[in-house]
Formats: structure tokens, C-alpha cells, sequence
């Protein structure tokens, strides 16, 4: 990638690269998400990949963002309704390949792209690679909490995934919880269809076997059921793809019938019209509180590099989360840490000596 001329190690700041022309109205979005994190925080660089034609006329408009930004042209990207083995195998030059491989080089610390979910997670694997002694990587994200936020994984990266991936991903959520929350020891549960040791799949019950025995860096609190997710019983939800999936997007339905029957309640009657023009400020901060764009950012975590998934119909603001998200695991230096910790776990007697469930 020889536009890239400088690597991370040689910059003071965090370097994001971001893929321009991701999701479903690229620079239209990206651009003034970019400014909503340079108005925060001015020492965050950025390379812009994708096709300089649709970048600028939007990048000129904000003129102390683009002192900050650096453009890399390319007119190839990934469609969004493009399969992600047809997608992988087409990739050199695409905007969302070029950004991951600016990880992979050293040219940035982390990647951020709103493009097509499966085409992103099958480059990351082949740019950035697994960190060694990791299975399998996994997609995490953060949930509105009762108790702040939840952080789950996986949340459809591997459909089934065996004991031992489960016990990984623990670590794997137990140090994003870390970097994302600033809690120095996250707590961590299983998802389960109940909380007795008896209930629920081979896999889980031996990944709560091992999960019970071994050192790792969080508290486990034993099996966590669905409600559990909201309440905010634990610090970070750990399941297979499978349920994860279901549990996101059952969690976003609800979201949205929640917000399409309370639009209708307040606006039936002029009672209720009244009664929420009282209560404005407290349905704007309640609106606040569960603002899915505030959550936005799936993280492929396992991978030797930082890759953010951003919803690919996200505003400005959503895709700002997905790339303060990069920046915060960026500065934690999230990977190495995730590094350390899966090397100490697979060392450990009591890892290695659990099979598979016998029940």
C-alpha cells in the first residue's frame, strides 16, 4: 500500500482508517461522523479510503477535519448485497480491504467500516489474522444496560462453537469490558436457558465447568438468562453466535415496537399530547438513554488488529460511536492485552485438563 507513507509506530496520535464508502450513503455519513470525533478530540488522525470524487465535496465543508485527514483514492469498493466468499476473492483495491490492510501494515491503529457484515469479518480473518491460541474470533457489541451497559459476544461471527471457544471468548469479552468500561475486574456470565448448573447444552455447561475453575480477567457469575442482558446482571454476556443473533435482533424488534407504541400513546388524544409536551425533557432524556446509534459498533474481536463493524444505516452520530469505540480499544492497546490474557489462560492446569461435558 504504498500511499501509506507513514506506520503508527513513527505517529503520537491514534490513527483511524476508515472505509469512505461503506454502508448505505458512504461519505454522506461518514464524513460529519468523522467531525462529531474531531470536535471531541483533535489529536485522532484519519485515512479516508474510497473514491476522492464522492469524499471531498463533503470533506470540504469542514476545514479543521480535513487538516486531520488523509485520502487514499480508490473507485472499487464491497456492494452490500455481495456474498462474502465472491466479495474476498474480489477484494484487492476495494476501500474496505484497503483499510483493514492499513491496520495489518502499521499505518493505523484501527479500521472502522459501515460495509457489508460478512465481507468485513472474511477480510479481517485473512489480513489481520488470528492471535495465536485463539480459536475462533468472535463479534462483540454493547447493549443498553439497567445498569449502564452490557457488553455480549458473540453475536453471530460462528453459529456453534465448542466449550474451549466459549471459555475464549470469555477472556475475549472480559478485556473488551475492560478497555470499553474501565472496570478492572468485569463480571462475566454465560447465557443460558436457565441459572441451574443442570439446564442447557453440552457446550455451555463444560464452558461453565472450565469458566469456574480457571483464572481469567473477570468474576464469573455462572449462567445468565435473556432478561439478564437489560437488567445488566453481568458486565459482559458470553454465547455462541446462534443465540447471540437471535438476541440481538429480537432485542432491536423490541426497540422498535417499544418507540412506534409510544409515539402512538402520546399522540392519540390531546390528554396524551399534552401530558408529553409536559414531559418533554424527560422523554428526551429517556430517548437518550436507549439511542441505539449511542451503541453502534461491533467489534471483530480474536483478530490480530482492531476491525469496528458500524450498522450500515447508521446517521452521523451512529457511525461516530463505531469510531469512538476503534479509538477507545485502540488506546488500550486491546489486542495485546487480549494476547497476554489467552496465553495465561491456556497455560493454566486447570484449562487444559477439562474435556468435554459428561453429564
Amino acid at each position: 500500500m504504498s500511499d501509506f507513507t507513514q506506520t503508527v509506530t513513527a505517529l503520537h496520535a491514534i490513527t483511524i482508517a476508515v472505509d469512505a464508502m461503506g454502508g448505505d450513503f458512504g461519505p454522506e455519513i461518514v464524513i460529519p461522523g468523522l467531525n462529531i470525533i474531531h470536535e471531541e478530540n483533535k489529536d485522532i488522525r484519519f485515512i479516508l479510503i474510497g473514491d476522492e470524487s464522492r469524499i471531498y465535496p463533503y470533506l470540504n465543508k469542514y476545514s479543521n477535519l480535513k487538516d486531520v485527514c488523509r485520502v487514499v483514492h480508490t473507485d472499487r469498493m464491497v456492494r452490500n448485497n455481495e456474498k462474502p466468499s465472491a466479495a474476498l476473492r474480489a477484494s484487492k483495491g476495494t476501500s474496505m480491504r484497503m483499510a483493514i490492510e492499513a491496520v495489518a501494515e502499521g499505518h493505523a491503529h484501527a479500521a472502522v467500516s459501515a460495509g457489508n457484515t460478512g465481507a468485513l469479518m472474511a477480510m479481517a480473518k485473512v489480513v489481520l489474522r488470528m492471535l495465536p491460541g485463539i480459536h475462533r474470533p468472535a463479534l462483540a457489541s454493547v447493549f443498553p444496560s439497567m445498569h449502564g451497559s452490557t457488553v455480549m459476544l458473540d453475536l453471530g461471527a460462528n453459529v456453534l462453537v465448542d466449550a474451549e471457544t466459549l471459555t475464549q471468548f470469555a477472556v475475549l469479552g472480559a478485556v473488551f469490558a475492560r478497555a470499553h468500561k474501565g472496570i478492572q475486574v468485569p463480571t462475566v456470565g454465560l447465557l443460558n436457558v436457565g441459572s441451574e448448573e443442570m439446564k442447557g447444552p453440552d457446550h455451555v455447561r463444560a464452558a461453565h465447568n472450565i469458566l469456574s475453575k480457571v483464572d481469567f480477567p473477570g468474576q464469573y457469575k455462572g449462567f445468565v438468562e435473556g432478561d439478564d442482558i437489560t437488567k445488566g446482571t453481568v458486565d459482559v454476556v458470553v454465547c455462541d453466535g446462534y443465540a447471540g443473533n437471535i438476541a440481538l435482533k429480537t432485542g432491536e424488534g423490541v426497540g422498535r415496537m417499544t418507540g412506534h407504541y409510544f409515539k402512538e400513546a402520546i399522540s392519540s388524544d390531546p390528554l396524551a399530547i399534552l401530558g408529553g409536551a409536559l414531559a418533554f425533557f424527560a422523554m428526551k432524556r429517556f430517548k437518550h438513554k436507549v439511542d441505539p446509534r449511542l451503541y453502534n459498533g461491533g467489534v471483530f474481536v480474536g483478530l490480530n488488529g482492531v476491525c469496528v463493524k458500524s450498522h450500515g444505516g447508521t446517521d452521523a452520530l451512529g457511525f461516530s460511536s463505531a469510531v469512538r469505540l476503534a479509538t477507545q480499544l485502540a488506546r488500550q492497546g486491546y489486542v495485546k492485552k487480549v494476547a497476554d490474557e489467552i496465553n495465561r489462560l491456556m497455560s493454566q492446569d486447570s484449562f487444559l485438563s477439562q474435556g468435554t461435558y459428561e453429564g
